[in-house]
């Protein structure tokens, strides 16, 4: 597949090209405040293409700096050793009660993509938790799912994940986080569907259990510095669900927020000012990339902006939906999310060519943004489950030891049931009100 900027740089001359050709439009509000659709005339771009991206940063750069520090303050965290040492921790203590390790690991895992979204730290745990399964008896496909998959159900119906719902909302102009309450209502949901069907392949598939000793985790007991430092991370999840919902808490207080995290981390760790800033860099350079893919994505609506042609191409998806339910719609926004993260699997990239698009159309066809960011959610999530183009499942399943070709056979039909179960998460939205949406 081509480099995701590759695509993006092929997406905005290709938006470039459409501006010669597609009629200008835009929308007008009357004496009535009622939208209306007119023609202009279009604005050809050529060597815009270059100043677009400059434009693009500039215009998402609160969103880009957001996800700098974030990535910094967690890169900080984890280095920290505390998150992996209370996972390890935590996984010794309950030993080889095997019902309780896999309907444990489940939540947890799944709690970790749902606040702090957990997606390429998933795969040292691969290479912890599937020796542990095997040795019980378990197919490693177990170990897939308890891990990677629980991951990914946390990741798509996440409440808390910065690099997701956090920048959806940011670019729909919603308060972040806000539709909370339905956002914790699927994930927990999705979650205990994860586990009944995970427990019931496990008592299906139960071999004659070989424990190993060196297979399975130490309960190590934790320093103080570990046990302080997980701690404050507590403190931050519950200071970012008040500061969001009872303070009005935005970009900067959030940023700051992730950042007073990683700092506290790090002195708490024991680390020199010159490993605090050298952890905080080497973060910002590891997401670095998702920050970058955010202002060229930027781009691509800069140009149809200045061409002229985007309410063109909202007024032809809102005729082509014409006289449809606001679920079908819905559903509509959901199918196009699901099918581009094959071609574009990363999350941040998805969020910044398509909710700028999305969030207009969705105000024309009468479906709520917030709805609209879940079914981003949703379809950005639930398909990295086999999407060939994910370098974490790929990395996850080479560090199991599974075939991709036998994962694929295998996971095919739970994936079409969870995309199924996402489209009947996303019709109550239209249909009842629910708060924050």
């Amino acid at each position: 597949m081509p480099n995701t900027y590759v695509i993006i740089a092929a997406i905005i001359a290709l938006c470039a090209v459409a501006t010669w050709f597609v009629p200008g439009g835009q929308y007008v509000t009357g004496e009535d405040g009622t939208l209306s659709y007119e023609q202009v005339d279009a604005v050809p771009q050529t060597l815009q293409v270059f100043t677009a991206i400059y434009h693009g940063f500039v215009k998402q750069a609160g969103i880009i700096v957001f996800i700098l520090v974030v990535g910094g303050a967690f890169w900080l965290l984890n280095a920290t050793g505390a998150v992996s040492a209370g996972i390890g921790r935590f996984i010794g203590k309950i030993g080889k009660k095997d019902k309780i390790v896999l309907a444990a690991l489940t939540v947890l895992f799944s709690l970790a993509g749902a606040v702090f979204g957990m997606s390429e730290e998933t795969i040292p745990f691969i290479g912890i938790v599937v020796p542990l399964v095997v040795s019980m008896g378990y197919d490693p496909i177990i170990g897939m799912l308890v891990v990677y998959v629980a991951s990914n159900i946390g990741f798509s119906s996440a409440f808390l994940n910065p690099f997701t719902v956090g920048i959806a909302q940011g670019m729909a102009d919603l308060p972040l986080f806000s539709g909370m309450d339905y956002r914790l209502f699927c994930w927990g949901l999705l979650t205990l569907l994860t586990l009944v069907f995970i427990l019931v392949y496990a008592r299906r598939s139960r071999r004659e259990p070989v424990m190993d000793a060196a297979a399975a985790p130490q309960d190590v007991p934790l320093t103080r510095r570990q046990q302080a430092i997980l701690l404050v991370l507590l403190l931050t999840v519950v200071l970012l669900v008040v500061g969001v919902t009872c303070w009005d808490w935005y970009m900067p207080e959030i940023t700051g927020l992730f950042l007073v995290m990683g700092i506290a981390a790090g002195i708490i760790a024991g680390f020199p000012a010159n490993r605090i800033a050298d952890e905080l860099i080497a973060g910002a350079k590891d997401i670095l990339s998702a920050a970058l893919v955010v202002g060229f994505a930027s781009g691509i609506i800069v140009i149809l902006q200045d061409g002229r042609i985007v309410d063109s191409l909202l007024y032809s998806m809102q005729e082509g939906l014409d006289g449809s339910r606001r679920p079908v719609s819905l559903a509509a926004m959901y199918g196009i999310q699901a099918l581009i993260n094959f071609v574009i699997p990363s999350a941040s990239a998805k969020a910044a060519i398509t909710i700028p698009i999305m969030a207009p159309f969705s105000d024309m066809v009468g479906v709520s943004r917030q709805a609209m960011v879940l079914a981003y959610q949703f379809g950005d999530g639930f398909t990295n489950m086999v999407t060939p183009t994910s370098g974490v499942l790929v990395a996850a399943l080479a560090m199991a030891r599974i075939p991709y070709t036998r994962w694929v056979r295998w996971i095919w039909k739970p994936v079409l049931a969870v995309l199924l179960i996402g489209l009947l998460l996303l019709i109550p939205t239209c249909l009842f009100p629910i708060p924050g949406f």
